[in-house]
């Protein structure tokens, strides 16, 4: 028999095998996109808990659109993964190929873009808590006309960090001014956010009071204001101070280096691969 396997060059379907058993050893996570170091440092997170484990990760991709990430999920589901950890795409406002997933059984867990009405486990930082240290920080060092770079508010990690923007200067008695908050598509390829940071620092320059200070929920549109600036010959940080967010290692590369909040995004996948680890060990709980 095992002659006649070597001569038919026979190749044991380990998953079909797996599945016989009713496990596939196979966990899928779902990033928005794979071209940003953010979510390349999570998945790196996720594999250094899981790789001894005996799991095999399948990634996908979404592109930030919610019909893809549908495609995904279901594309998952057929193979019939042992879970599922995932960030949310930028476009999705309905989540019942979630609520599909939570159905099957299969253990779900988000990181980052979440959506608390699905009621599972998630890894998020404290995006609220990031943004008040990091307007708090700017006011420690005189800055009192902050302007800020904020994400479209239907996503969760951008409606905590303008919140954090806001509670900071109103507990220094700053009023608000709705001029200085400038909402923009933050979620796109490092360049075209880059752009955008540029577009909104040349509308800011524009302001009949220049801002003294730019709180971006992006390190990359902080980067391209950087560049605007340096441009008119405006002094970073004496003329104007920037903090981004995120740490994503191209801040480093540039003169001055950008300050930024730090996600801890591989701690972030060590973290969604425990509770995956967790839930399978402890289902119900």
């Amino acid at each position: 028999m095992l002659d006649v396997a070597e001569r038919l060059n026979y190749q044991p379907n380990s998953i079909a095998a797996a599945l016989r058993k009713g496990k596939s050893n196979i966990l899928g996570v779902m990033v928005p996109t794979s071209d940003r170091n953010f979510f390349a440092s999570v998945i790196r997170g996720i594999e250094e808990v899981i790789r001894d484990e005996g799991y095999n990760l399948i990634i996908c991709q979404s592109d930030d659109q919610y019909e893809k990430e549908q495609l995904n999920i279901d594309a998952l589901l057929k193979i019939q993964v042992d879970g599922i950890i995932a960030s949310v795409a930028k476009e999705t406002t309905k989540f019942e190929h979630f609520e599909k997933v939570k159905s099957q059984g299969v253990p779900l867990i988000l990181y980052d873009r979440v959506n608390e009405s699905l009621d599972v486990n998630a890894v998020v930082t404290n995006d609220y808590l990031g943004a008040y240290k990091a307007v708090t920080h700017l006011l420690e060092q005189g800055c009192k006309r902050i302007v800020h770079f904020a994400g479209k508010q239907h996503i969760n990690i951008y409606q905590d960090r303008l919140n954090g923007y806001i509670d900071a200067q109103r507990e220094q008695g700053i009023p608000i001014e709705n001029e200085l908050i400038m909402e923009e598509d933050l979620i796109f390829s490092m360049e075209r956010v880059v752009e955008l940071g540029r577009d909104l620092a040349d509308k800011m320059l524009d302001m009949q009071v220049l801002p003294d200070a730019i709180f971006s929920s992006s390190d990359f549109a902080a980067m391209g204001a950087m560049q605007v600036l340096k441009e008119r010959g405006i002094n970073i940080p004496n003329d104007v101070a920037i903090v981004g967010y995120s740490n994503d290692v191209s801040g480093s590369f540039i003169e001055p280096s950008l300050t930024t909040v730090d996600q801890h995004t591989k701690r972030m996948g060590n973290l969604a691969a425990k509770l995956f680890h967790r839930t399978i060990q402890y289902p119900g709980q």
